[in-house]
């Protein structure tokens, strides 16, 4: 349990080094920006679609009873928690995938500045670009694998909501750990099934760490803000941490 609450506190530790190293957030900028308006985009639209069929859902009620005034707050925290959903996942894929590059220079800043390491590779910028796209698109296989039968399950009557809930939330908190502790790990060409050893051989700190990963990225507007937090701490966890010698251990 302290590891998972050392996890779970480890980018509180991190803010600071925006400060320290004004250069993370000059890095922060470009993506911040871009995922701010896709993110906006999808929010607003979501949202309002939403609220449209809500009150059209309403206005076939009987404003007067009992049963409206039940009923309507209760549809509205519904259609929110929906909105919530659906702008996470969308979060999960675009702001992922145009993201990464950018991600992945703050990463390797923090990695050469703080830790003295130097990762060369003879990749040009496009081609180290298209790398880390299609290790996002990797993981997206991988977190849609899981997530899609768990929806499914959510279906079977009595004990699939349970199911899906538990399931659910701790692959997420794994999925978001392992999603920014992955940076250091693509540098070093590490396979997937490589780093979803790596990221597991460390389970409550990384459930930890995923857990307000998962947290953060749930909250709308905020998780594009906070996202170039993750991306420090998930870099500085990996080496202060010892991720980095159980994957020269392999």
């Amino acid at each position: 349990m302290n590891d998972f609450i050392q996890g779970f506190f480890y980018p509180v530790r991190c803010i600071k080094l925006f400060f320290i190293h004004p250069k993370l957030i000059l890095y922060s900028i470009v993506p911040m920006l871009i995922n701010l308006i896709i993110y906006g985009t999808i929010l607003f639209y979501v949202y309002n679609w939403l609220m449209g069929k809500s009150a059209d859902m309403m206005d076939q009620m009987d404003t007067g009873s009992i049963l409206f005034e039940l009923i309507q707050p209760l549809i509205k925290i519904f259609s929110f928690i929906i909105v919530l959903v659906v702008c996470y996942f969308a979060f999960v894929i675009f702001g992922g995938i145009i993201a990464a590059p950018f991600n992945e220079k703050i990463s390797k800043y923090i990695e050469e500045k703080l830790f003295n390491k130097k990762i060369e590779n003879s990749l040009s910028t496009i081609k180290d670009a298209m790398v880390s796209i299609k290790e996002e698109l990797k993981k997206l296989a991988f977190y849609f694998s899981i997530m899609i039968p768990l929806i499914l399950i959510d279906f079977i009557p009595m004990i699939g909501s349970v199911i899906t809930l538990v399931f659910g939330s701790l692959f997420s908190f794994f999925y978001n750990a392992l999603d920014y502790l992955d940076y250091p790990l693509t540098r070093r060409i590490t396979k997937f099934r490589n780093k979803l050893k790596t990221v597991g051989s460390k389970r409550n700190l990384s459930l930890g760490f995923g857990c307000i990963a998962f947290i953060l990225t749930l909250l709308p507007l905020i998780n594009v803000l906070l996202n170039p937090i993750l991306v420090v701490s998930g870099t500085r966890l990996f080496y202060e941490r010892g991720y980095d010698k159980i994957l020269m251990s392999e």
